[in-house]
């Protein structure tokens, strides 16, 4: 299981830094729509798109980091009061739970994904970008967080501290 924990910990990294480095595209992106639109008086095309795109696939691909951190949001007070067996119980429970909304999401997200393959749907604005293209960080992010949701849970029963 160490082994597995430390596979899906890399992933999540690897994911995290795919997901800064479409937080930097989108930034350059504004910079560039800015001159272009301001300075130099022309239209933008692809850009918002691109952007809002980017900083949804971020999101999607960093959560799996989140959660190996502890960084979503979280109420500690019922877990200052748990000692032992008790708060391995409720961890685990609310671990489960996140586990299976994840792993419903992200069939949910493949099977959309997959649609927008199959039958080369695109976007309806000028860039027409293939929809596949912006669906796919759905069920890779949260998949991969279905995996970093296993691990914690192995954490949880292994002892690590939470």
């Amino acid at each position: 299981m160490t082994l597995y924990i430390r596979w899906v910990s890399a992933l999540s990294r690897l994911a995290a830094v795919a997901a800064l480095l479409l937080l930097a595209s989108a930034i350059l992106v504004v910079t560039q729509m800015v001159v272009i639109r301001y300075f130099l008086n022309a239209s933008t095309v692809w850009q918002t798109e691109f952007v809002i795109y980017a900083l949804v696939a971020m999101t999607f691909l960093a959560s799996p980091f989140v959660l190996m951190e502890k960084g979503h949001v979280n109420v500690d007070l019922i877990y200052m009061h748990l000692h032992g067996p008790f708060l391995k119980i409720v961890q685990s429970l609310a671990g489960l739970f996140g586990l299976v909304f994840c792993a419903l999401l992200a069939w949910s997200g493949w099977t959309y994904f997959e649609e927008a393959w199959s039958y080369g749907w695109t976007t309806d604005t000028v860039w027409a970008l293939p929809l596949w293209i912006p669906l796919l960080p759905l069920p890779l992010g949260i998949g991969l967080m279905t995996l970093q949701y296993v691990a914690e849970l192995a954490k949880i029963w292994r002892g690590e501290p939470a």
